[in-house]
This record gives structure tokens, sequence and C-alpha cells, in this order.
């Protein structure tokens, strides 16, 4: 939807998750003006959830893609606007807030909510930029099926490097998961159901050193055990790599405060260190990162933003 450059809007939104959808729902349901800021499509990780397994309400016949469907419909049903555009800087200290675009239009709005969440971290290792796209992936559901009864590697060991790992031994021929440690930090539930499935190896204490290919394409990836130092190539035709989330704060360039990871510090509503200016979901400071709990950020800064209006008009 094209943006109104003539107006100052009571809340813009950055970033188009669960988070930024919802405080669009609570603003617009509270009769504020507001728009969410998305430069790709909603939804954000959520979209490429295959199945919901612990979002109240909703089941693994579900998926993160229609949950962000019904989300977008119910924002916009409101009265919440959708601006498919980037915000390349801010300025939280012009009065009203500043945000400026990637199509040179220029936002302003009284208060503002940022839930641009997180992208996935990468291995930082030969071979990774050279074959991403080809080979490297960082959505198991997105790209899985290319690799469908071949063997492929998945690297991490927390709930999101299991959950592609049970989804890709559906459909490839074998799973190897790379840990690092001597431990999943995954859930027991993913532990359990991991158990399910003979086509899935566990390399222990083990890190990803190099990624191998030929012809644009993955042939393998060369490996160090921790522990003895010993080398080794596993072949395989993909590595998915799920080893953590950076947050997409680049942006911001110093107009919040963030922790020492890149995150944005909060209060418990969500409240940044500008007054007017919140945060929701993932990009947050937070222990859990979470649907639910994102969910529940947007909820929070909304009514707080809704309040602050009130006491400041």
């Amino acid at each position: 939807m094209a943006s109104d450059t003539t107006i100052t809007y009571d809340a813009l939104i950055i970033g188009a998750g669960p988070a930024g959808l919802t405080a669009a729902m609570y603003c617009a349901r509270a009769g504020l003006t507001c728009a969410i800021i998305e430069r790709l499509a909603p939804g954000g990780q959520m979209a490429l959830t295959e199945h919901l397994e612990n979002y109240p309400g909703f089941n693994q016949s579900t998926s993160g893609y229609e949950l962000s469907e019904i989300m977008t419909k119910q924002a916009t049903s409101f009265g919440a606007q959708i601006i498919y555009d980037a915000v390349l800087s801010v300025d939280f200290a012009a009065c009203p807030k500043k945000l400026s675009l990637a199509s040179g239009t220029e936002l302003f709005a009284r208060t503002v909510i940022i839930a641009t969440g997180v992208r996935p971290a990468k291995l930082q290792v030969p071979g990774e930029e050279e074959f991403a796209g080809s080979g490297v992936s960082y959505c198991a559901t997105c790209d899985g099926n290319f690799f469908r009864d071949k063997d492929v590697c998945v690297v991490g060991g927390g709930d999101t490097a299991v959950a592609d790992a049970i989804y890709l031994s559906r459909i490839c021929r074998k799973v190897s998961i790379i840990v690092r440690r001597d431990v999943l930090r995954a859930t027991a539930i993913y532990n359990i159901k991991l158990r399910e499935f003979d086509n899935v190896d566990i390399v222990w204490n083990t890190t990803v050193e190099e990624i191998l290919g030929s012809d644009f394409a993955v042939t393998g990836i060369k490996t160090k055990n921790k522990i003895t130092g010993e080398e080794r190539v596993i072949d395989c035709s993909a590595l998915f790599v799920a080893i953590g989330t950076v947050p997409n704060t680049e942006f911001l360039k110093g107009a919040v405060d963030l922790d020492d990871k890149g995150f944005i510090i909060t209060n418990d509503v969500g409240m940044t260190s500008v007054p007017g200016v919140y945060a929701a979901g993932d990009i947050r400071s937070k222990k859990l990162h979470q649907i639910t709990t994102a969910v529940a950020d947007g909820a929070n800064a909304a009514e707080d933003a809704a309040e602050y209006l009130i006491q400041h008009e």
C-alpha cells in the first residue's frame, strides 16, 4: 500500500512479524492511525515454520505461513496499513519522530514500535558465501525439498537445528547433525522425537571448518573434533545452518540502547531508552524468543504507546 507522507501517524511499526502484526492490531483497535513498514512479506521468521506446536490454539496441521496470513488480515481489518519498503535510518530526536525509507520517502510518527526481528547467524567459514543458495541454506523448510533422497547435514544443537533435522529426515536419505558440544540444547520434546528417525546421525563435539564443493554445488563439509582434533570430511549435498540469530538493528545506528549482542534494551512493556519508542518480539533483549512472547510484546508495546499518546497530547 502506498504511504501517505502528508500525515503524522500515531504509531509506525517497523516489521510485520508476529510482534509487529499484533502491535498494529492493538493500535488500530485503539483508534490510532498506524502503519506497518515491511521490506519483504508479513510473517518474518514465523512464516518459515513448517508446523506450529507450541502456539496456543494451533497444532501441527497449521503452518507459520498460514498463521502469518491470518494475523495480517486481522490487523488490516481494523484499519492498519502495510507499507512495503525498508527503513534505512531513524531520527528519534525529531518531533515527530522521523523514519527515512529506501524509496526516498520520509514518514513521521508520534510513537514508533520496532519489531524487525532477527536473521540467521552465519558460520563464517570458507565456502559459506560461495555456496550460499547452492547447497548452503538457512531454511530447511524453504530448501529441503531440493535435496530429496540425498544426504544432508545440519549444524546446530538448539530447537531450530533439531526441528530442521526432523523435517529433513522425512525427505532426505540421511541427515547428520553437527553439534559443537556433547549435548543438544533443544527442548525435551525435540530430543524425544529425534529418536524416532533411524536415518539421523549426531556428530558430537564437532565444528564445521569448511564447506566443500564444485560446479556451484556442495559436495561435503570438512569438520574437526574439538576433543581429539581429528579432521574428517562428511559427504553431503547440502548444509543447513541453524546456529542462532543476529538482531536486525543496524539501521538504528545508536538511536536506542542495545545490549552487547545488538538486541534492544527495554523495560517490561517494551519502551526503549527513548520515550515513545518501543521494541517488541525477537529484537528485544530477553530470554525467550517465541511466537507467544512476540505476540505478548506487541500487545504490551501498543497498549503503552496508546497511554503515552494520551499523556503527551
